[in-house]
């Protein structure tokens, strides 16, 4: 007899549905799965036969083949063991063959018949959703999970005996055993840092402003004690909260490396990774299985890379495709992943090894050829795709008695971001693009949207001197556009392309 369900295997953060087929044959008896199979779902021989023995189903002693379709697809992980189990007990015992073959079934199996979750069940029931599938079995403790998606009948149960049961199985004296739970979601800071504790960087604060208003990179260089890493923690606060779309997208995300999922996160990630991570852990990596990595992790939020300069040049290199593209492709012999990695980039470094290079009453000790290397670390590429360059100097002291407190607050800071983003959006109706960052400068630079040559004259100049790249021209001109949005302004004027290349190499117009 042969009996079918579905799964779902994952590449990245895209679902393919995989058909499970079961048939038992009167010949030597054996149990063999075969369809490109990892070793982890290999093994899931021996935890179905022994959860199905242990949930009143006792397999004959006879030949079961299991096979995962397409068999050119790879599946890894223990997520298909409900699936296999749930099809090799319909084998022998009687279940409805349409009920089987409607739903799709996640879960890991525990050697008791109980169900453990799985990482990855948002996406791959986002997969399963789109395929067509109404009707999904999850483990109990990925119950909220599970209930993100909508259009989903979801049935979140404790034990193989259960979704045997939902399926029309008749068993006796079915045990009492208790789900396993959910494990407890990572809390979020209660209370986001306060633009206000900034004292006396004005300048800084307004570049901050800008660069959440139009979702643009930033690079922050200075000595050690200017405040670099606290107006980086500050930026996330400034930022909107995430629409749908985004917040799924993070959440699948967070699926993905296995942190428990209950609810919706509207509030941008902020991800931090020291600047000794190796390329797997930025980028993601894995041989047959491939985990996210920082920069997946900062999806529709923000990546701060504090002491830049000290991180391996191939690491910081790395960051170039995901800036220009909002994406991250990892590839295998036999596969490749996609991951989504549109992400705002702050970098901070010193202007020196020894950080005082150029500070006022504070000698270097750094040799000439050690600050020209040290510079050079983040490579010109790096540099010609971040949009904001600022330099932040020490507060002096009497500037800290005079202002015990800054003059713009995060409420504030982040209103006027809303405003700006707002204008932004409406000007963006009817493309793909939202924010000015992701605008591509072939249509700031012709039609409507280009601007008058009054206004462009400074940026001319400066291409033609060769002081600009056109990738760099582009980012002046986007961060113009955000500077305007920040004043009202319909269009930016010769003031807004002023302040937009000074933001970009700290020039005047």
């Amino acid at each position: 007899m042969t009996s079918r369900t579905w799964a779902v295997a994952l590449t990245g953060i895209a679902g393919h549905m995989v058909e499970v087929e079961a048939d038992l044959t009167a010949h030597t008896p054996a149990f063999e799965l075969i369809g490109m199979a990892d070793r982890a779902l290999g093994e899931a021989v021996r935890r179905v036969r022994n959860a199905c023995s242990n949930s009143g189903f006792e397999l004959s002693p006879r030949r079961l083949t299991v096979n995962l379709s397409p068999a050119s697809l790879p599946k890894t992980g223990s997520a298909f063991d409900l699936a296999i189990a749930v099809a090799v007990a319909a084998t022998e015992t009687p279940m409805d063959e349409e009920s089987l073959a409607r739903t799709v079934h996640l879960g890991e199996l525990g050697l008791d018949g109980r169900l453990r979750p799985v990482p990855g069940v948002l996406p791959a029931l986002h997969a399963a959703r789109r395929a067509g599938f109404r009707r999904a079995v999850v483990p109990f403790a990925n119950r909220a999970e599970a209930e993100l998606v909508p259009g989903l009948e979801v049935h979140a149960l404790g034990t193989l005996a259960q979704v045997a049961l939902l399926h029309g199985a008749e068993l006796d004296d079915l045990p009492d055993v208790e789900p396993i739970p959910a494990p407890p979601a990572v809390a979020r800071a209660a209370v986001e840092p306060e633009l206000q504790d900034v004292v006396g960087q004005d300048d800084a604060v307004e570049a901050l402003i800008v660069a959440a208003a139009g979702g643009h990179h930033m690079l922050l260089s200075g000595p050690p004690g200017a405040g670099k890493t606290m107006l980086a923690r500050r930026l996330p606060g400034l930022l909107p909260d995430l629409d749908d779309d985004a917040a799924l997208e993070v959440a699948s995300v967070a699926s993905l490396t296995g942190r428990a999922v209950h609810a919706l996160d509207r509030r941008p990630p902020f991800v931090a990774p020291h600047h000794s991570a190796s390329l797997a852990a930025l980028i993601g990596g894995g041989s047959r299985q491939v985990r996210p990595g920082a920069i997946v992790c900062a999806h529709a939020g923000l990546m701060f890379l504090d002491e830049a300069a000290e991180a391996p040049r191939a690491v910081l290199d790395a960051l170039r495709q995901p800036l220009e593209s909002g994406s991250i492709e990892i590839d295998r012999a036999e596969f490749t992943a996609r991951f989504p990695a549109r992400f705002q980039l702050v970098l901070a470094t010193n202007p020196c090894p020894c950080g005082s290079y150029g500070v006022v009453g504070e000698d270097c000790i750094c040799p000439p050829a050690a600050i020209r290397r040290y510079a050079a670390r983040l490579s010109g590429p790096l540099r010609d795709r971040i949009d904001v360059e600022l330099h932040v100097r020490r507060v002096a002291a009497a500037v800290v008695a005079e202002h015990e407190r800054g003059a713009v607050s995060t409420a504030q800071a982040r209103e006027r971001v809303v405003g700006a983003r707002e204008r932004a959006a409406h000007r963006w109706r009817g493309t793909p693009w939202r924010i000015n960052a992701q605008v591509p400068g072939d249509w700031l630079r012709s039609g409507g949207h280009r601007l008058a040559m009054q206004s462009r004259a400074p940026l001319d100049r400066a291409l033609q001197r060769g002081q600009l790249t056109l990738r760099g021209y582009d980012r002046v001109l986007r961060l113009a556009w955000s500077v305007a949005d920040l004043d009202g302004a319909d269009r930016p004027t010769l003031d807004h392309v002023g302040r937009a290349l000074y933001l970009k190499r700290g020039w005047a117009a």
